[in-house]
């Protein structure tokens, strides 16, 4: 006779489990109020550890935001839990407000899990969400970096983690814990606003999924692609290790060693150098590979094989060969402004 399959009661505590072990250190709720995180709020209660905290961000981009983050910390009493709200009051310009967001979303979540000494930081992203990402990854023409989607924990800030417990949950299964428990959660009108993209892509996944293209099978494939990822990007660790030459200025890689690896690894390899010498401080986002493509694989294997010189920009780094197949990596110098007197 099979098993029974577990509750959704115990589905979420199985997935908050791994979470419960570090006894003296708070662990950081990002609750949005709704459903998927009500219900992570609620589970985390139901668990009895007294070193949750729960925090919403208020992004202020529309009337009642800040009555909504009210609401989620009058919950987040009721279950025992301590509650703070933290504000976005930045300007907001440009087109890209919902990715701007985001970004003030996780430095307000990393700023206050510093302060209160929280070493976690646990958002309640769902099996949809992750099929929305790696969606959207695929139409922007993502490697397997991109298309392994969210991961399940990633770092945030120096000795914080940012952790989705719930990855392999769908959003149905959120709800409904939230509607079995009588709980308030909040709908987002920006979830159906079609001028996002996934808004749109939201509209587009019930079709993809009666032609097999399912969340559970989009999620697979990002199990998958960080798989491959992983292995990719180790091979290329050891690569640059063996290779590379430091000084005060910046890298030298030993070119002609480097273009007897396979075109993945050259990639990674290039990728990783350029990292190095102008790293970024923004929380990681998928690189679109066609620049880097451009570079490694128009320009600077074709120079290496055939002995000559190159030189290119790229991301803030000055990539410069020479005829013996040395490759030197250093900050670009800062472009001169146009003379606007003519």
């Amino acid at each position: 006779m099979s098993a029974a399959p577990a509750s959704l009661d115990d589905r979420l505590a199985s997935a908050l489990a791994p979470f419960l072990e570090e006894p003296t250190r708070p662990t950081l709720l990002a609750v949005s109020g709704g459903p998927d995180s009500t219900a992570l709020m609620h589970a985390a209660a139901q668990a009895g550890r007294d070193l949750f905290r729960v925090a919403t961000v208020d992004h202020a981009l529309r009337p009642g935001s800040a009555d909504e983050a009210l609401g989620v910390g009058r919950l987040a009493v009721e279950l025992g839990l301590v509650h703070t709200i933290l504000t976005w009051d930045a300007p907001r310009h440009g087109s890209r407000i919902q990715a701007s967001a985001r970004g003030a979303r996780y430095r307000l979540l990393a700023d206050h899990a510093a302060r209160i000494g929280a070493g976690l930081i646990l958002t309640a992203h769902t099996l949809d969400d992750q099929a929305e990402t790696v969606l959207m990854r695929l139409i922007a023409g993502s490697g397997p970096s991109g298309l392994a989607g969210m991961r399940d924990e990633r770092p945030l800030a120096p000795g914080i983690r940012l952790v989705r417990p719930f990855l392999s949950l769908s959003k149905a299964d959120l709800v409904a814990y939230c509607e079995m428990h009588r709980l308030p959660f909040l709908r987002d009108p920006s979830n159906t606003d079609e001028r996002f993209t996934r808004a749109r892509l939201r509209r587009l996944l019930p079709l993809l999924a009666e032609e097999g293209l399912n969340a559970a099978r989009l999620a697979r494939l990002a199990v998958r692609a960080g798989r491959d990822d992983a292995a990719l990007r180790q091979r290329a660790e050891v690569v640059l290790a063996e290779i590379t030459r430091t000084d005060e200025e910046g890298l030298r890689l030993d070119g002609q060693r480097l273009r007897r690896e396979p075109c993945a690894i050259v990639l990674r390899v290039v990728d990783a150098a350029l990292d190095t010498v102008a790293p970024t401080h923004e929380a990681p986002v998928p690189k679109r590979l066609e620049r880097l493509e451009a570079l490694v694989l128009d320009a600077l294997l074709p120079a290496l094989a055939e002995g000559r010189a190159l030189r290119r920009t790229l991301r803030g780094v000055l990539i410069e060969a020479d005829g013996a197949g040395t490759i030197r990596l250093v900050a670009a110098p800062p472009r001169r402004a146009p003379d606007r007197r003519r």
